[in-house]
């Protein structure tokens, strides 16, 4: 009988992620005129990683959140805001094509109960809190509006993400029409999640506090769907239609965490696309884990 030290290691051979890169091209392949991008790597072992058309852009949905929480921490650390600072809460915003104003609908967000303060001041740390947990759109442009995305594309870059970028906050229709989205790669949000973890991304406390934030997400369906119950995972989703991404930190129980981000287009039916990526993360974690 293999001891538990061999089935590791021969976990992380190049064999072993060859089944592993196998078993996620026959599941992808069963979604007929999908877009399907993963990226994935093992953080205590950097021989074991995978990535599929991790290069390929797409539409960043509500995952480029994880990019501007990031700018918000950094400077935070340079002094430059208070994360305790007030900011006097308004659906009102400016599109990038033409500079008119444009309002966010509350029917179509995550998070309607913060449209009840409008008018009210709300920390800053509660907006970075409620952007990411509960994909708040009215926090995202709010906090956007005091980060300024052209920091935010800056700061991808210095971190090693090549392609992502941040253009502007949600529901610019105008920007939308003209084809001016924010786009990322499973690559480019890979790399920024393991910054995160390794606390290469902004200071130790602002490292620790943005895990937090990820760890508290309340949009479980997709990734720790496939996980079994009770596993921490740090991430952020990503939703628009006939797009739906995930984008995570695992932290399997008595092993060292792994990155997975997977990216889906094309696939009209969200049922199809979750089911997908739930399988997806159940396959990786298999992987990790035997």
């Amino acid at each position: 009988m293999l001891s538990t030290a061999l089935l590791i290691l021969l976990a992380a051979t190049p064999s072993g992620t060859e089944s592993l890169r196998a078993s996620l091209q026959e599941r992808i392949a069963q979604v007929k005129g999908a877009s399907v991008a993963v990226a994935y790597q093992h953080l205590g072992d950097s021989r074991d990683s995978l990535y599929l058309e991790a290069d390929r852009s797409f539409h960043a949905a509500s995952t480029m959140k994880v990019p501007v929480m990031l700018e918000l921490f950094r400077q935070a650390d340079a002094g430059k805001l208070s994360l305790e600072q007030p900011v006097t809460l308004a659906n009102q915003f400016t599109s990038i094509v033409d500079g008119s104003s444009y309002s966010l609908n509350a029917g179509d967000d995550e998070d309607a109960a913060l449209y009840e303060r409008l008018g009210k001041p709300v920390p800053v740390r509660e907006l970075v809190e409620r952007m990411i947990t509960r994909s708040s759109n009215l926090a995202t442009n709010t906090v956007i509006a005091l980060v300024d995305p052209k920091r935010v594309t800056k700061t991808l870059r210095t971190l090693g993400a090549r392609q992502m970028t941040v253009l502007r906050g949600v529901e610019d229709g105008k920007a939308y029409e003209k084809g001016l989205n924010n786009t990322t790669t499973a690559r480019d949000l890979a790399t920024l999640l393991a910054a995160i973890e390794r606390g290469q991304a902004a200071s130790p406390a602002s490292t620790k506090a943005m895990r937090s934030i990820l760890l508290a997400q309340e949009l479980n369906q997709e990734i720790p769907a496939g996980l079994p119950p009770g596993t921490p995972v740090a991430h952020k989703t990503g939703q628009i239609s006939g797009v739906l991404h995930d984008a995570a930190i695992v932290y399997p129980s008595g092993r060292s965490p792994y990155v997975l981000v997977v990216l889906t287009s094309g696939i009209p039916d969200e049922k199809v696309a979750r089911a997908l990526i739930v399988d997806l993360s159940r396959r990786v974690y298999a992987h990790v884990t035997r």
